[in-house]
Formats: C-alpha cells, structure tokens, sequence
C-alpha cells in the first residue's frame, strides 16, 4: 500500500497507507465499451447487444459468469440474436485488462437494468442481484483453460443458449 502524502505549507504530512480501491467499472466501461454498446449498455439494435438488463441474468449462473469473463478476455465473433434482432460481429478481445479491472467492468454492467421496460429477457429477473465479480474469480476463469479464439467463445455462448442460460 502507498502512504499519502500532503504538502502544507511547505511541510510534508504522510497520512498512513491508502487502502487499495475496486475498479472503476464505470469509468472503465465508458473507456473501453461505451462506443460499441452505447450510454447505459442500452446497445445498438442489430448491430452491438444490449447488456442492461442482461449481464446480471446471464451472471446469475456459475457458466454465464464463466461465460461473461471469456468473452472480456477473448473476444467474441460470429452470429448471435439478442431482443430478436440478430447480429453479425466481433467483440474483440480485452485481455490487456487486468483482472480488476474486468471484475469493475462486468460488474457494473451487471449493475444496469434494462431501461426499456416489460418482460426481462429468459423470463422473471433474478430473485436477488447477483454477486459482484471479484479479481480472484476472474483470474481463477481466466486461468482454468487454454487460451480460446473468439469463435470457440462464440460456441461456448450456443451451448449456454441451447441450456437457457443466455436468451
């Protein structure tokens, strides 16, 4: 941990060590993912998914949180529909974050409810928001396989389709 130290008229007061703070989740969505899937993760129909509203159902299973990390890590492409629209792209990979600052990001976007109203997707929301990611569940889902290729993350997402996890 670093001490602060401020400068008050000319002498130096160290005020102990900071504590180490979460990531910026927020901040960091706006850097890295606000472009493509837009202020409030609301998406762009047809183009980049909406994630409001859908992170948090996705991340209330073990295999969508696994999911979620893989698709920060390694990018996706290929085909998916997302609100009926399908959608034809690529995600690209986001392995250059740390594992913070993937727990901040995914967290957050968790965070978000869908803004447009009715029925969440795959039915009833979670009875309770799910947990936050953390750094040491990222790097635990980060380091569990071989590295994957933005089509085998693609795979992953039609398995967790084809079990409901993801609709």
């Amino acid at each position: 941990m670093r001490a602060l130290v401020f400068v008050v008229g000319g002498a130096a007061a160290a005020v102990g060590p900071l504590p180490v703070l979460a990531a910026d989740g927020s901040g960091l969505f706006i850097q890295n993912c606000l472009m493509c899937h837009q202020s409030g993760a609301v998406g762009l129909p047809g183009q980049f998914p909406r994630l409001a509203g859908r992170v948090a159902a996705i991340s209330s299973r073990p295999k969508g949180r696994a999911y979620l990390i893989d698709v920060l890590t390694y990018g996706m492409a290929g085909k998916i529909t997302v609100d009926d629209q399908p959608i034809v792209g690529l995600m690209p990979p986001f392995a250059q974050l740390s594992n913070d600052d993937v727990a901040g990001v995914l967290s957050y976007v968790q965070s978000l409810s869908d803004q447009r109203g009715g029925q969440p997707p795959g039915g009833a929301a979670p009875a309770k928001s799910p947990a936050a990611f953390t750094a040491e569940e990222v790097r635990a889902g980060r380091s569990a396989a071989a590295a994957k290729s933005a089509t085998d993350v693609r795979a992953e997402r039609q398995s967790l389709e084809d079990a409901k996890i993801i609709q």
